[in-house]
C-alpha cells in the first residue's frame, strides 16, 4: 500500500519546491535583462547610424539645414528615386557585398 508522508515530510518537499520556484523565477529574470540589454544595444547602434550618416548627408550638402522635417523627407525620396541614384546606389551594394565575400 501506499505510504503517507509524515507533515514535516510535506514541509521539507515544499520549501525545496518553493526554492526551485525562486530559482527558476531568478533565471527567467536574468534572460528577460539579457533580451533588453541586446535590444537596448541594437538601439544604440541604429540611432548612432542615423546621427552620423545624417551628419554626412548635412557635411555634403549643407543647405539642406533649412528644409523641415517634411521638406527633407520629400526631397529625400526624390533624390533615391532618381534612375542614376539607383544605379550608384546597388553599384555602391554590389562593391560592399563583393568586399564582405
Amino acid at each position: 500500500m501506499s505510504k503517507q508522508k509524515s507533515l514535516a515530510q510535506l514541509e521539507a518537499e515544499r520549501a525545496a519546491c518553493e526554492q526551485q520556484l525562486a530559482q527558476l523565477q531568478h533565471k527567467v529574470q536574468q534572460y528577460e535583462n539579457r533580451i533588453a540589454y541586446c535590444e537596448k544595444g541594437e538601439r544604440r547602434k541604429r540611432t548612432h547610424r542615423l546621427i552620423t550618416r545624417g551628419a554626412a548627408v548635412e557635411s555634403v550638402a549643407p543647405t539642406v539645414k533649412v528644409l523641415t522635417e517634411v521638406e527633407f523627407y520629400a526631397f529625400s525620396e526624390s533624390v533615391l528615386a532618381l534612375p542614376e541614384v539607383q544605379t550608384l546606389l546597388a553599384e555602391a551594394i554590389h562593391d560592399h557585398d563583393q568586399r564582405r565575400a
